[in-house]
Formats: structure tokens, sequence, C-alpha cells
């Protein structure tokens, strides 16, 4: 076992959640914390275990971040994750994962950020960053957790102890977490000493940090009242992301290959790597099972299903949003690919869909779903700048434009965006945030940021004005281990 791989493991045992079975127990570990902390090595190995920390709570972020919206339905294998595509969130069965994971990822950021400094460092430089990034996932697990569930625990020290005095917490309001979260991004941003990436671009950099201040400024300037202030916020943000080593790639479908990660359009991603340790992530669960593969399909359609191997054939885009895609936008075939059953005839019949942006690596002759997740790219900032100027009454026209011109290619010119009012500006940013994201763990949060659940959601359609499902319900199981947290409204 390597000593990254031993580091990583004994952080785990260090990290005590607020809301696991393990805080009947005093946390143990054969690193203990007094020996640990001592070297640059020890800072850089605790950065790692973070990162995994991180990548850990992948299929959370994206289940609470884009299922309950109007893209999913069940796969041809069946009923699966129906509580979240019907909006049908009970405190028995929420649904998504509890926010133990999240709370584990900010304990191990809260780790570095109380023992770093103290550590000597080769140069200052160094140090620096790894603070950044300590700060910046903080800012960044806590932002997902605001949005999903409104008023959190605010923990700034790391848990170590099992203290009840410790692990046991009220929530804190939302204000006072957004608060610390725009501080956090403040801090990183003054601490990064260049705005550099590092390989693979999955490790937060100045430009991933900017990326995620214009995403929390639109949020509580929509959301939470902050207005223009908020909006010229981030506006700049965006700007400030462009001055970085990063562009669109030519070519849509070229940004999700395997072999093309850290490409020049990414800007923050959670990394999946064969032989890191790292399993199958929440791709798999949207390719198809090798016993639902139908037997009249053509050849070309079965060399790319296969290798299967983990498939899961649990979730499909609803025909809702695949239709809502022209057959000459270049990010339908880079998205998904459907497939046709023919009968004697050779008349096609849609059968089902597979998730492209996912489709993972043939090792060995078994399908592996390691692509990476991406938290933020690019035409991303570009629709967010776009989104911002909207909000101020400026021309969203070039970076709207910018996206299109990409999607569209040659037929660029009947699909050129023309400058109208705000209203009609904001459904065509949201309906071109829908075909550019699709299947990046963002279309609920933009639902709920542009006002739009209620009115686009089949599931919630005969529900307007019932805001409180905005949030989700916190789950039973939290709330027996946390006597101090009481349940959002409306669960």
């Amino acid at each position: 076992m390597t000593k990254l791989n031993i580091i990583i493991i004994s952080l785990s045992l260090l990290v005590v959640s607020s809301c696991s079975k393990n805080l009947d127990v005093d946390p143990t570990s054969v690193i203990t914390t007094a020996s640990f902390w001592k070297t640059e090595d020890d800072a850089k190995g605790a950065l790692s275990g973070m990162y995994v920390n991180l990548r850990n709570s992948s299929t959370a972020i994206f289940m609470i971040g884009e299922q309950r919206s109007e893209i999913y339905q069940n796969g041809p294998i069946g009923p699966s994750d129906l509580i979240l595509f019907r909006n049908v969130l009970t405190a028995d069965n929420p649904g998504h994962p509890d926010w133990s994971g999240f709370y584990n990822t900010i304990n191990s950021a809260n780790l570095i950020l109380k023992y770093v400094p103290e550590i000597d460092f080769k140069s200052e430089d160094a140090k620096n960053r790894v603070l950044a990034q300590a700060h910046a996932m903080r800012a960044f697990i806590n932002f997902v957790m605001v949005k999903t569930w409104g008023d959190i625990i605010i923990r700034t020290e790391p848990v170590e102890s099992s203290d009840a005095e410790v692990t046991q917490k009220e929530r804190s309001p939302k204000t006072e977490a957004i608060a610390l979260i725009k501080q956090d991004i403040e801090t990183a941003l003054s601490l990064f000493p260049d705005n550099n990436f590092e390989a693979g671009r999955s490790f937060w950099s100045k430009a991933g940090v900017n990326a995620l201040k214009a995403d929390v400024y639109l949020w509580t300037g929509k959301v939470m009242g902050g207005g223009d202030a908020d909006f010229n916020t981030a506006l700049a943000a965006c700007n400030e992301v462009a001055l970085a080593d990063v562009e669109l790639l030519p070519n849509f479908a070229d940004l999700f290959k395997y072999e093309n990660k850290g490409n020049k359009e990414t800007v923050m991603t959670i990394r999946y790597q064969d032989l890191e340790g790292a399993s199958d992530n929440y791709f798999w669960f949207m390719w198809i099972l090798a016993g639902s593969v139908p037997a009249n399909i053509d050849d070309a359609t079965r060399d790319l299903i296969f290798p299967i191997s983990g498939g899961q054939d649990r979730m499909v885009i609803t025909d809702l949003v695949r239709n809502q895609f022209t057959a000459d936008d270049s990010r339908k075939n880079g998205s998904f690919y459907e497939i046709f059953t023919y009968d004697d005839n050779n008349n096609p019949t849609f059968y089902t869909t597979l998730c492209l942006k996912g489709s993972g690596v043939d090792v060995g002759g078994a399908r592996k779903f390691l692509s990476d997740v991406v938290l933020y790219r690019y035409a991303d900032v570009l629709l967010m700048k776009a989104e911002a100027k909207n909000a101020l009454g400026q021309d969203p026209s070039d970076e709207m434009n910018a996206v299109r011109q990409r999607a569209y290619g040659a037929n660029y010119n009947d699909h050129v965006f023309a400058n109208g009012t705000q209203e009609q500006n904001d459904a065509a940013i949201l309906k071109e945030r829908l075909f550019e994201l699709l299947y990046e763990g963002k279309r609920w949060w933009d639902l709920v940021r542009f006002d739009k659940a209620f009115e686009l959601v089949p599931a919630l359609q005969d529900r307007a004005g019932q805001t409180d499902l905005l949030l989700f319900p916190i789950a039973n199981t939290v709330l027996s281990l946390e006597p101090k947290v009481h349940q959002n409204p409306g669960y």
C-alpha cells in the first residue's frame, strides 16, 4: 500500500461527521493528529484525501442537482428513482443521500485549514495553494447544501471529538452560510498565487473559484434578493474566468472523450481514473444493461453499446427533453445516442437512449464508467455571463451566439440569437443551458434560480405555489442522530 493510500485511509478514520453512526465511538487512527501534520507531504496527502471525499459525493451532487427536473424517466429495466423523478420526496424516503458525505468533505477542508498554516513548506506559494483549495472546497460544498436544504449546520472547525458539545449543533440561517461561502471564495482567490490550472483540471484553481463565485452570486441575486449588486459581481467573476487558459473546443463531442480529460474547456472536474481506487460513477445508471439490449438493432448501435460491464439501465432522458433538440444541433449526438429497433421491413421504432457524455472507457473488454464529472466548464461560464448581463438589462447576444455557433456549425445562421425582452432572453438562456449542460447536474438548480420549476417540471405543475417543495427534506435518519436539527417546512 502506498504512503498516499495510507494517508487517505487514515484521514478518513479521523473524520467524525455530525450525522454518522461514528458519533458513538471515539475517533481512532494509526496516524494521530499529533504525528501526522508535520510535513509538506502530509499536507498534500490530506489535500488528496479531501478530493477523494469530493469524488465520493459526486453521485449525490448529480442526484440533487438534476433528478428532480423534467429530464429523467425510468429506463427499460423498470422502476428506479421514482421519488426524485416524480417529486414525491418525504422525510422517510427522501430519494437522495443524506448530508453526511458532504460534511466529511467539509471536515477534510477544516483539518487542512487548522493544521497546514503551521507546516513549513518549501515555498509560501505552495502552502497558499493548498489553503486556497480547502477554502474553495468548503465554499462549494456549503453552497450545494444551502441550495438543497436551506439552513445548514455551519462548521468552520474540524470535528475531532465525539463529545456531543462538538458534534451536536443547530442549523444556522442560510444567510449566515452564504456569508461564509462568499468569505471563503474571496479568501481562496486571494491565496491562489497565479491563474494556472493543475494537470487534469480536477483541483480547485483561481478560474474554478471564479466560476463558483459567478454561480453563487447569480443564485443570491435571483433567489435571495441580492439584485444588481450580485449580478455585477457574477458578471465580473465570469470575465475573470476568461482570463485563464480556457476556450470553447471546436467540436462539442470532443469535450467528453475519455482520452480528452482536462481539455481547455474544462474549468473544474471531479477526476475518475482507472487504478486510482475510483469505482464506476453515476453515468453507469444511464447505460443499457446487457439483458435489455434488443436483438433487432443495427450493427453500428451494437458496436457502440458493447462492451457493457456495469451498465444499470435505470434512467434515461424523457421524450419531452429529447424531442426539443433539433437534428442539426451537434449537442444532440454529442450528449446521447438514440437506440432504434427494426422490424422485418427495416422500419425503425425508438427504444431508448444512451448517455454519451459519460460513456467511460473500455478496459480489457469491460466498460468502466470513469469519465470525469464536470463541475464547471467554459460554455457554462459563458451562459452564466449571458444570464448576468440579461439580469442587468444588457445584451447577452455575444455569449449566446458563441455557444450556438459551436453547437450548430454550418447551420448556425438558422439559429442566431437576437436580443429580446428580459423575459424572452431568460427563457432562451434557460433552454440553452438545458441543451448545453444536459447530464451535468445543473438543471434542477437552473429551474429554481429562474423560478421555472413549477412551470416546466410536469410532476410539479399541479403544485404551483408550494414553494417549500423547492427545498429537500432532511432525512429522518439524519434527524434521529441530530436532536438539534428540525425538519424543513412542508415535510
